[in-house]
């Protein structure tokens, strides 16, 4: 009797693949199934990440408590949340220093929420963000006269950059020549500049400023005047949670829709992080043209008018 040749199924061989992708994917599943807006309601809190070595964005003050213009964002994100799950809703800081973390415990549903975050398509492509909260750009950052930030000047030099970032693909990109010195995180390739080891560094300008006023550097200078490249900075939020997203960009437009009103709480705790005063030294003007720019695409939020008395028309 004739037999019909064995034919081996490939489901064989991916069936037990796919099984053990499956439980290694199964926690991130369930984190994702659950929800920001469902996890926060059920706990009572929301999780905050980010470097607190990264002022204005994000630092420590005395007493050890997270503050920053990212901190601002973050506590009205929560209290939107407060409001939408009819519970209080506490903000709980977690530090993490490097950047490439950032992404991925959000998206793995252990983190809810980092602010401050420049754009990149790579990131986006397992997280997303929120509407922008600022604007920034790579310059350098070097003793005052060693250079005036023109690409040619790099050549040869030693370079500090944080490790598979922007600044790097920048700096790779407009000189070539130059010797690109990776570090883990920008607080250290800018200790490194003061310790001699580099002769400068590049990265986000918001940042090294913050960096050289929080250290009481001196003699450093910020070149160009014109950013190499400049891009929004936003919050980073989990990949399709659109109910969180949602209040999160809320909480955003309100925000700077108090700045641009005059609100005196918004314009005080903006104007603290980034306005006259501060480490960036920004124009109350030049704040509200980028919000300004920012809300052209979304409602303008703004309080209703309280109703008149009975029996007398609203003027």
């Amino acid at each position: 009797m004739l037999r019909s040749p064995r034919v081996t199924s490939p489901w064989r061989r991916v069936i037990p693949t796919a099984l053990g992708l499956l439980a290694v994917l199964a926690p991130v599943a369930q984190a994702r199934a659950e929800g920001v807006v469902d996890r926060v309601a059920r706990s009572g809190q929301l999780v905050l990440i980010g470097d607190p070595g990264l002022a204005p964005m994000l630092s420590r003050d005395a007493q050890g408590q997270p503050q920053g213009y990212g901190v601002e964002v973050a506590r009205r994100v929560a209290a939107e949340l407060s409001a939408a799950v009819g519970r209080p809703v506490s903000l709980r800081f977690e530090p993490v220093t490097d950047p490439a973390a950032l992404g991925q415990r959000i998206a793995q549903g252990k983190a809810d929420l980092a602010c401050g975050v420049p754009f990149s398509w790579e990131r986006d492509m397992t997280v997303d963000y929120s509407l922008p909260i600022g604007l920034s750009g790579l310059r350098l950052l070097a003793p005052a006269g060693r250079f005036d930030g023109a690409p040619e000047a790099l050549a040869g030099r030693s370079i500090g950059v944080v490790r598979d970032s922007l600044a790097e693909t920048e700096l790779r990109g407009m000189q070539p020549a130059a010797r690109a010195v990776p570090f883990a995180n920008l607080p250290a390739a800018v200790s490194a500049l003061q310790a001699g080891r580099v002769e400068g560094v590049i990265g986000d300008s918001s940042l090294l400023a913050g960096l050289v006023r929080a250290q009481g550097a001196t003699g450093l200078a910020l070149t160009p005047e014109d950013p190499y490249e400049r891009y929004a900075v936003a919050c980073l939020v989990p990949e399709n949670d659109s109910a969180f997203r949602n209040l999160v960009n809320l909480a955003i437009a309100r925000f700077l829709q108090n700045y641009l009103d005059g609100q005196p709480e918004a314009v005080a705790a903006i104007d603290r992080w980034l306005g006259p005063g501060s480490a960036l030294q920004l124009p109350q003007e030049r704040i509200r043209t980028y919000f300004e720019t920012v809300l052209l695409g979304v409602e303008a939020l703004r309080p209703l008018p309280a109703p008149a008395p009975s029996g007398r028309p609203a003027p």
